[in-house]
């Protein structure tokens, strides 16, 4: 099966831009954060989709790499949609656009965590 290369889209004034990997198919959305929603089909576990609001702040380089944010509204998944989110997020295309890792304050506490990959979006 081969992959379809993803439709890439940027709104200037609502600094908005939207991924789309299966244009038309009907997908449910994910909240990821208050910046990134995530449009999957829950049945076939694949993305349809990806949303980024406040795109340039997203992007946007530090001294020492990439922004990272924090995956907030996982918690808030039932533990089965939970799991199908990080499946979807682990693997190409989203994996392409997004790198997910964990920030651990503490050795009882890890904090899943998601940036840009620089690449992925300066080639579109």
């Amino acid at each position: 099966m081969t992959m379809k290369k993803p439709i890439f889209n940027y709104d200037e004034i609502s600094d908005t831009l939207y991924v789309s990997f299966e244009p038309g198919e009907k997908a449910t959305g994910i909240e990821l954060n208050e910046h990134i929603l995530l449009r999957i089909n829950i049945n076939e576990r694949k993305a349809i989709g990806l949303t980024f609001l406040e795109y340039s702040l997203l992007a946007q380089k530090t001294e020492v790499g990439p922004r990272s944010f924090p995956l907030t509204s996982l918690s808030e998944l039932s533990e089965e949609l939970r799991e199908i989110v990080l499946y979807i997020l682990l693997r190409p295309p989203v994996s392409d656009i997004l790198s997910l890792s964990t920030y651990t304050p503490s050795i009882v506490e890890a904090i899943p965590i998601i940036s840009l990959q620089p690449m992925a979006i300066a080639a579109a």
